[in-house]
């Protein structure tokens, strides 16, 4: 993998991720831009004890362009982007409407591929290695931000999940604080060691393996399943077989595996409600270990288990999972699908 960071005219960092160590980049963004100005702020909810950035700024992003205008595909035949160069392998850049800046974090955008018409399931397992590669490296370059106490980095694919550019690309969040459900984690995983004087992480992952009704695919170094309590129609939670608490810490072993485990998750998704049915939108999400001090909780940061959680919204062939009264009003989900019907499924749509 070769790095290059670069500006764009507006004075935000761009990174370029190539496979290749002879690619020289060396264009220059020539859009006259305005300085990017965000109202961004942090305001805590002293009932609930969690927090809401409030970004009226975000009003005014790029909304669904026609793909002759997308500001994710390269910069040639007289198309200016957010990329200057015409053409690139992986692309990680500041977010020009970002939820969280200055001193309440930052945000990034990640492009998987130049192919506008692609998705993350159509890359190579050697793109989606630098993909990896990539989400590692800037979780490394944010954890010594002062303003960043936990890296987020994330997919939403779909207009169902409110995704308003549809290049392949996911973003990367780099929050002030510890988020209220790396927060619910801790606790348990706290609340355990206390009582039981083993790790939860273990535990789940030992019982999902012990069990095997809900286990969808396993590797020599990851295993994916159906959590016993799945709160979406369809979920998978995939884990390094041996527990880490971030990307950083991934050995060469579970990085090679990765990318054949995780394509093969994503063409599953894609055939779950069968032939002739448009993509499935998903939410893929990287849980890591925050970089602050975890004494409050009674855990250090080894005790936290990487994973990657993954879900749709999609509960049937052309119907969604609305978050209604109890899941919005009261934090309860209601799964229409038993967790054991969704895995059985998953495993019967393997690739051949």
């Amino acid at each position: 993998m070769k790095k290059t960071s670069t500006r764009l005219a507006d004075g935000r960092e761009l990174i370029h991720y190539d496979l290749r160590d002879d690619v020289v980049r060396e264009a220059v963004d020539r859009r006259p831009l305005d300085p990017v100005a965000t109202t961004s702020e942090i305001r805590e909810d002293r009932l609930l004890g969690d927090f809401v950035a409030i970004a009226s700024h975000r009003n005014a992003r790029t909304y669904h362009p026609p793909a002759n205008e997308c500001p994710l595909c390269p910069s040639k035949d007289g198309q200016l982007s957010e990329i200057p160069d015409s053409g690139y392998d992986v692309v990680v850049f500041e977010n020009r409407f970002p939820s969280l800046a200055g001193d309440s974090g930052r945000c990034e955008v990640v492009c998987f591929t130049s192919d506008h018409d692609a998705s993350f399931a159509d890359l190579s397992p050697e793109q989606a290695r630098l993909v990896l590669d990539a989400w590692t490296d800037r979780t490394a370059e944010l954890s010594h931000l002062p303003s960043v106490a936990q890296v987020f980095c994330f997919e939403n694919r779909g207009a169902e999940i409110g995704v308003t550019l549809g290049h392949p690309h996911g973003q990367i969040y780099g929050y002030p604080a510890i988020t209220p459900r790396t927060e619910l984690m801790l606790r348990s995983l706290g609340a355990h060691k206390a009582r039981e004087g083993g790790n939860l992480f273990d535990e789940l992952v030992a019982d999902e393996l012990a069990d095997g009704s809900r286990v969808v695919l396993e590797g020599e170094h990851w295993v994916a399943f159906v959590p016993y309590a799945a709160h979406w129609p369809y979920e998978i939670h995939l884990y390094p077989k041996q527990r880490v608490p971030d990307l950083l810490a991934l050995d060469e072993a579970a990085r090679t595996e990765f990318p054949q485990v995780y394509l093969e998750l994503l063409r599953r998704f894609d055939r779950i409600f069968g032939p002739g049915e448009p993509p499935t939108p998903y939410i893929s999400a990287w849980h890591q270990a925050p970089f602050t001090a975890l004494d409050a909780y009674g855990v250090e940061r080894e005790d936290f288990a990487l994973h990657l959680e993954l879900f749709t919204i999609r509960r049937t062939s052309g119907k969604l999972k609305f978050l209604a009264g109890s899941e919005s009003g009261m934090s309860v989900f209601i799964n229409d699908v038993p967790p054991e019907t969704a895995a059985e499924r998953l495993r019967e749509v393997a690739s051949s």
